[in-house]
């Protein structure tokens, strides 16, 4: 008797897990239940516990005994989220590789939607939409989604430019497993690790396809995630940002790919020396002066397109290294959008102090606070 080989699954989804004991079965089973009957053998899920300290090891385990198609790693330290998805990809089999946070989860019909995409194309990447979802439920399109509309068939980065502004995160792209061997691509450590992957997929590729469609929903505020805690790590962008540009100077040197990069990367900076859930104040002014550090050690020679309006003078100030113009253009900015919400406000507080609301009649059903765009991202269908 010969034993047939198993069949190569299309598609390894590489989860890896830390520390989300409470989203776990709901990230797992958005996957696995979405899989087709008739393509159980196509998806293939690689939990990877990066020794997490609550009991996801002990629920993987349980998961992975009862669900076929399920396989675990087990780590036995603490590596990070990108040497965490690395330790999956060791393992996975799958032609193409997808991942997925523990934390997010997938909408109904993504699975089938990506199989059927994968099929077609064949692509290097295809890239994918997404929702942000709030604590309490709200759902809201990310700003960048609008570059996925109307890329028709497969393209390159030179026909669709505007893709290498989509968000640059793993988990929106799914990738050939060769096409990453060839591009020697591997996750860093440290905070933003997406950073010096994420980019160097579209720039390299032959063959890029976009699913038209939302296809997983990103958690917003979970305590322990990087863009809601306030840390020195989010220093770790910087060596990120070095380790792209020496992966573009070494493998795609042209300078109006190096300007785009570029002004991809001071716009980011630019968010997380602004934003108060990530910096304590006093890390503030020390950021920006790497910011303007990084800003003089990769400005291309010839210039780069710098935004208008009050983006712009910030890259300005950026690159003048003035932190107090800059404190001081902040705080206008803080003050005027306060200005501008001050009426409203002064509204509600002459509002008359009113009773409970009555319950919606028995013959009405109370209405919900799903929006027709929610129901779309439900439904697979975009809301643009």
């Amino acid at each position: 008797m010969v034993n047939q080989p198993a069949p190569t699954p299309l598609l390894s989804v590489v989860v890896p897990v830390h520390g989300v004991e409470a989203y776990l079965h709901q990230c797992l089973d958005s996957v696995r239940t979405d899989v087709p009957a008739d393509a159980a053998g196509a998806v293939e899920i690689v939990a990877v516990d990066d020794a997490s300290p609550d009991r996801c090891g002990e629920l993987l385990r349980a998961y992975a005994a009862t669900h076929p198609g399920v396989r675990t790693v087990h780590l036995d330290r603490n590596v990070g989220l990108g040497p965490a998805r690395n330790a999956g990809l060791d393992v996975a089999t799958g032609e193409y590789v997808w991942f997925v946070d523990s934390d997010d989860w997938l909408p109904p019909g993504t699975v089938p939607a990506v199989l059927d995409r994968l099929r077609a194309h064949r692509p290097d990447v295809l890239m994918l939409d997404h929702l942000r979802v709030r604590d309490d439920g709200r759902r809201e399109v990310d700003a960048s989604s609008h570059l996925l509309r109307g890329t028709p068939g497969v393209v390159r980065l030179t026909d669709r430019p505007g893709l290498l502004r989509v968000q640059h995160t793993a988990w929106n792209k799914v990738v050939r497993r060769a096409y990453l061997n060839d591009l020697e691509l591997r996750f860093h450590p440290g905070w933003y690790e997406d950073i010096p992957f994420s980019n160097p997929l579209l720039i390299g590729a032959e063959r890029i396809s976009v699913l038209d469609r939302v296809c997983y929903l990103y958690r917003q505020g979970r305590q322990g995630a990087i863009t809601s805690t306030r840390s020195g790590r989010h220093f770790d962008a910087f060596d990120q940002y070095d380790r792209l540009f020496d992966w573009v100077a070494r493998r795609c040197p042209d300078e109006r790919l190096r300007g785009e990069l570029f002004t991809l990367m001071v716009n980011h900076m630019l968010v997380v020396v602004g934003n108060d859930g990530r910096l304590h104040p006093h890390l503030r002014r020390k950021f920006f002066h790497r910011v303007a550090a990084h800003y003089r050690r990769h400005l291309p020679p010839g210039g780069y397109p710098r935004p208008g309006g009050v983006a712009g003078l910030k890259h300005r100030l950026v690159g003048r290294d003035n932190y107090l113009a800059y404190a001081v253009l902040r705080q206008a900015h803080r003050l005027a959008g306060w200005l501008r919400q001050a009426p409203r406000l002064a509204g509600w507080l002459r509002r008359p102090v009113a009773g409970p609301e009555p319950a919606a009649p028995v013959d009405e059903p109370a209405r919900t606070a799903d929006s027709p765009a929610d129901r779309d991202a439900l439904a697979g269908r975009s809301s643009r």
